[in-house]
């Protein structure tokens, strides 16, 4: 590349370890020689962090709005956190959108505290995809190991099944082939499906979702070309060495994908929105109030985030 890409990194809850993992992560030497990172963010956060944890770091800052006599407060969550997080979000789209950022890097924000703030999104991704205007986009956690998309998210486990639809699944299966050519570099990737109940269903003993829902999409995306295998049960597949053929795993809901992922790459995954136009990663844990302004978070994930960022900008530079 002629200069290295530019990385907006909002700064997340100011009451969580957002701040403080991003200076952590400003201070490394090896992420400033990779990128140039902009934090988006009040000036006085960082601030207070740097003066609480005796953490010095050299960066650019673009300034976004904070609530008329704002205070920083470890561990609480309040509207004004979540306004803050969510303002410094907003922008950093922006600054990808108008070519000012080559992409962004999302530090944690507390679903909680954006409700108050009257926010009407469960979360980054929903927001970030609104704002771009992108209908078809996944959540996919990726690592070294192993890249995990959902069909459905942020939902009630009581309402999963009623929202595992045969279009889900295949916009689902669509997205996560086309990302993985475009932002993976894998030609023709290995797409594994999971199955909604114990055993995908046991031929329709232990529910029918399986046999009649994800096994007519399946057919489906693989009549189209797409390689793929499923539903397959979720126990098996990672109890054994399954899961290590697959270029990348489709599961029903949170939790299913989520569990093993964490249990596998804790601290090295990586949360990264497919099908976007703007490339957008997350560090794989959220705000951790019971430890905000202690010192003690680990700042791997946010690198990997920001390490991923920049392989994928570089990925679609090549492929185009």
């Amino acid at each position: 590349m002629a200069s290295k890409p530019t990385i907006a990194v909002s700064i997340g809850d100011p009451n969580g370890i957002g701040p403080e993992v991003l200076l952590k992560s400003l201070s490394d030497p090896a992420l400033r020689d990779l990128c140039h990172l902009v934090v988006v963010g009040p000036k006085a956060v960082l601030s207070f962090y740097e003066a609480q944890l005796g953490i010095s770091a050299e960066f650019d800052q673009i300034e976004c709005e904070s609530p008329a006599g704002f205070k920083v407060l470890p561990g609480q969550i309040n509207a004004d956190s979540g306004r803050i997080s969510m303002e410094s979000v907003g922008l950093s789209v922006d600054l990808c959108s108008t070519g000012q950022a080559d992409a962004m890097v999302t530090c944690p924000i507390s679903k909680e505290a954006i409700a108050r703030a009257g926010y009407r999104f469960p979360g980054h991704t929903e927001f970030i995809a609104d704002r771009v205007g992108a209908s078809d986009f996944l959540m996919m956690m990726v690592s070294d190991k192993l890249r995990i998309g959902l069909v459905t998210g942020h939902i009630p486990i009581s309402a999963v099944s009623a929202a595992v639809s045969g279009e889900k699944i295949e916009r689902t299966i669509g997205t996560m082939n086309r990302s993985l050519q475009r932002d993976f570099g894998i030609p023709e990737p290995k797409i594994a499906v999971l199955g909604l109940n114990p055993h995908a269903g046991d031929g329709g003993v232990l529910g029918t979702e399986d046999r009649d829902v994800i096994l007519p999409a399946v057919i489906r995306a693989r009549e189209s070309g797409i390689h793929i295998l499923g539903p397959l049960p979720a126990d098996g597949f990672f109890g054994s060495s399954t899961w290590k053929s697959a270029d990348g795993v489709v599961a029903m809901y949170h939790d299913q994908g989520l569990i093993p992922f964490k249990a596998l790459s804790f601290g090295s995954g990586v949360n990264f929105t497919a099908g976007l136009s703007i490339v957008r990663t997350s560090p794989d844990h959220g705000t951790a109030f019971d430890i905000a302004g202690t010192g003690v978070a680990n700042p791997s994930s946010l690198k990997k985030a920001i390490e991923y960022a920049v392989q994928i900008v570089q990925k679609r530079q090549i492929l185009g």
